[in-house]
């Protein structure tokens, strides 16, 4: 098998897909630019704010990709390369394409609030709180293990992290040129874009050496800042030019995967079970995650995505497009590692980790373009800061993503005398409680003793966001059954995850790790349950399954 065949396939169906697919979709969730988006009717300048599609699809691209298609895929891969691949293009397809772009046209068609929001809605205030708190609680351990991984870069690679600071300055001066100087898109972004990559070498000559600590401390004050700050001056912006990091990689190692033509080293199918990993079902499902499908898209597509959309027909091209730029990147990922020879891909893997094994593997589709001319070190180290610059995007929309959170668990009807509510939904008070929780769990050292869970805790999301949506499909007598599998899929798989889970860690007497996953198990079964009994009732789920 030929890595050109796997990447040309998997990018047909993608198109088609998008064609054909999306469009079906967008006629069901009945798409109209007539329809004033919650980013004009609820316009404050703040989070509710209209970007341009090229703009608000980078952002939302940054935000959910981060290492997510790069990591899961290839640690995945030692099942084999024909699993993963399989599920990547049928799960970005039927899967993640569906989640995140019924996300954010459910969160349009509901204020652009968040996925909490619509369960309130369709299974009850009980339910919402439940996932809010879940939602939260999962963004928070994003928030302190991200904070880890960055500042761990940071101090060992110093130049990565001058050229971050020189990216926000840019993102700011962008964000003012198109929004407040009105200067066009396109040489905004032409000038932002040049500037973007010189400050790669700027990074290199001017790296700015300091302790872990106090990059964590500095971090943590730019999260909270990045939390609060209108939504058009930095993180607009700022993910709109990463993404063309990420665009860059991915174009380039697209085109230097028909240079090299690699041969697929590694087997097609290798076990059903692997050490650390678990049995293929349900490990697959939940190791590769971003590159298919997962929760953490539900909540920036409901979050931060359906604030900024300037018209309904924005949504296909930002989410369900979105997720399948994403399952390229997933494949892209896949190629570049299952061209190893499979002993130095498992070298590499198991004693420097999955983002070396992609870099490399991305380095050497570079080289083998003749005009490009760029070395194999060069393309390593280009590779690997594109992907740590995405951690640092992610780590960002995950504190703001929290804040919504926290704020709408306290969206009551207030009364006059209740002050507490107000101020805990102030964006400010919301922020530095986040922050601090998040600061909190990383200087407690038990964050990476406990993040196991959290591939198990991130499809869950998906699921319960998926629960949500087939309420609302429902209600709204459309066709369900679209949306209704995924469902039943996911669950199934989050159900078996953590019932490993539980057992796996009871055996070895880690009672912390056993008792989070219960709780999840049983978070899982309760909103089902609630779901089941409303929709049970429900007469438009009694409908024949067709269209109307």
């Amino acid at each position: 098998m030929n890595g050109m065949l796997l990447v040309l396939i998997a990018f047909v169906l993608f198109i088609t897909a998008y064609k054909v697919y999306g469009t079906y979709l967008q006629k069901l969730f009945d798409i109209d630019d007539n329809n004033v988006t919650p980013a004009h009717s609820m316009n404050d300048g703040v989070d509710y704010y209209p970007a341009k599609s090229p703009v608000l699809l980078g952002h939302h691209f940054a935000s959910i990709a981060g290492a997510g298609p790069i990591v899961g895929p290839v640690i995945a891969a030692g099942f084999g390369w024909l699993p993963v691949y399989l599920w990547v293009v049928l799960g970005s397809i039927f899967f993640g394409g569906v989640h995140d772009y019924a996300s954010i046209v459910a969160s349009i068609r509901h204020q652009s609030k968040s996925i909490g929001f619509v369960i309130e809605k369709y299974i009850g205030i009980s339910g919402k709180k439940l996932f809010l708190l879940f939602a939260w609680a999962t963004l928070i351990l994003v928030i302190a293990v991200f904070t880890i991984i960055v500042a761990d870069t940071f101090t060992h690679i110093p130049s990565a992290g001058t050229s971050s600071i020189l990216f926000m300055i840019l993102a700011v001066l962008f964000g003012i040129s198109v929004y407040r100087l009105k200067i066009k898109l396109w040489i905004s972004t032409l000038v932002g874009v040049i500037l973007l990559f010189l400050s790669i070498p700027a990074g290199n000559l001017f790296p700015l050496q300091l302790n872990t600590l106090t990059w964590q401390l500095i971090l943590f004050a730019y999260i909270f800042i990045a939390s609060v700050t209108p939504v058009w001056i930095l993180l607009q912006p700022r993910d709109y030019l990463n993404s063309f990091f990420l665009y860059a990689l991915i174009a380039g190692g697209l085109i230097g995967v028909f240079f090299a033509a690699p041969s697929i080293n590694i087997p097609a199918f290798t076990t059903f079970s692997l050490d650390k990993v678990g049995y293929l079902f349900p490990a697959l499902f939940v190791t590769v995650a971003c590159g298919a499908i997962s929760g953490f898209h539900s909540l920036v597509g409901s979050g931060t995505t359906a604030k900024q959309l300037n018209k309904e027909t924005d949504a296909k091209m930002v989410g369900y497009g979105g997720m399948l730029i994403e399952g390229i990147l997933a494949v892209l990922s896949l190629t570049a590692v299952a061209s190893m020879v499979n002993e130095e891909f498992l070298d590499i893997l198991v004693n420097k980790g999955p983002v070396p094994a992609f870099s490399l593997g991305v380095a050497r589709f570079l080289h083998a373009i003749p005009f490009f001319n760029l070395s194999i070190e060069l393309g390593q180290t280009f590779t690997a800061l594109a992907v740590s610059a995405f951690a640092l995007t992610s780590l960002d929309t995950a504190t703001r993503l929290a804040r919504f959170m926290f704020q709408e668990f306290f969206e009551v009807e207030l009364k006059e005398d209740n002050k507490l509510n107000e101020t805990l939904r102030n964006r400010f008070v919301s922020t530095g409680i986040t922050v601090g929780v998040g600061a909190a769990l990383t200087f407690s050292g038990q964050t990476m003793s406990i993040w196991p869970v959290f591939g198990s805790a991130n499809q869950l999301l998906a699921a319960l966001a998926l629960l949500a949506l087939t309420a609302w499909v429902i209600k709204t007598k459309k066709n369900f059954i679209f949306i209704l599998i995924p469902m039943l899929f996911m669950f199934s798989v989050t159900l078996t995850a953590l019932g490993m889970l539980i057992y796996q860690n009871l055996i070895i007497n880690n009672y912390t790790l056993s008792i989070i996953s219960l709780l999840l198990f049983v978070l899982s079964i309760i909103l089902g349950i609630k779901a089941y009994v409303v929709l049970g009732n429900s007469k438009e789920f009694e409908l024949p399954i067709t269209e109307k």
